[in-house]
């Protein structure tokens, strides 16, 4: 399901979900012209396995580039296919006014870890990206949504972008790579012995970025929280 302006139902907790990120505005018009356009046949669920079955094949497409940078291109037009699944199926229900708010938000975050694992993993297949860089990334976002998740329940608040980067970003993020690696960018080096490319370097500054803007965010929530719940005051023993 797509993370934009709506109100997620679970066990009682209504999390106002905040579009921050760059691109949510122009992407939610998007959305809602597509479905508003797509067949009747068309349920929310059959763009969810689309976005399953995407990710699956991006990771394939990643570790098939081994055998040939075009596979990059697919990879590209692939994770278009996967924002069209992953983000299509919410706006979907609620332009038909078929939302089913639990099912959907256990369904939606389930999926989206799975396809976060898929992408990484085959990222870290590819002859650009060593395998543990790839894992660090997909653990470091993994880490960031469940953040998201534990700020849902504890404070009402669903934004899964971190300052201006969302789950569209990144997709957008990574076309851009794929498309540079594929006509021909592909800087090669070695440190202590370790073959490295441009885009281990990248992926771990990205994964260190993203684990700070984690710890920040932690920062603000907890402090927010503890003014609503202070602690009780220390009692030193006479």
């Amino acid at each position: 399901m797509d993370t934009i302006d709506r109100r997620s139902t679970t066990h009682g907790v209504h999390a106002e979900r905040t579009p921050s990120f760059l691109l949510a505005k122009p992407e939610k018009r998007a959305l809602q012209a597509i479905a508003k356009r797509l067949p009747r046949w068309i349920l929310p669920d059959d763009l969810t396995l689309l976005g399953i079955v995407a990710a699956i094949a991006i990771a394939a497409a990643y570790a098939l580039s081994n055998h040939g940078s075009a596979w990059l291109w697919a990879a590209s037009g692939l994770l278009v296919v996967h924002w069209l699944g992953d983000s299509l199926d919410g706006t979907l229900a609620r332009v038909r006014e078929i939302q089913r708010p639990r099912y959907g938000f256990y369904l939606d975050h389930l999926v989206d870890a799975g396809a976060t694992v898929a992408i990484a993993v085959g990222l870290g297949l590819s002859p650009y990206m060593l395998l543990s860089v790839g894992m660090l990334l997909g653990v470091a976002y993994l880490i960031l949504s469940i953040n998201v998740y534990l700020e849902s329940q504890a404070l009402g608040r669903f934004s899964i972008g971190y300052g201006k980067l969302g789950p569209t970003e990144l997709r957008v993020l990574l076309i851009a790579i794929n498309t540079a690696l594929a006509l021909g960018l592909n800087t090669r080096f070695h440190v202590l012995d370790t073959g490295l490319t441009a885009l281990d370097v990248a992926g771990v500054a990205l994964a260190a970025g993203m684990l700070l803007m984690l710890a920040a965010r932690a920062w603000r929530s907890l402090r927010e929280i503890a003014r609503e719940e202070p602690a009780a005051p220390r009692v030193w023993a006479s």
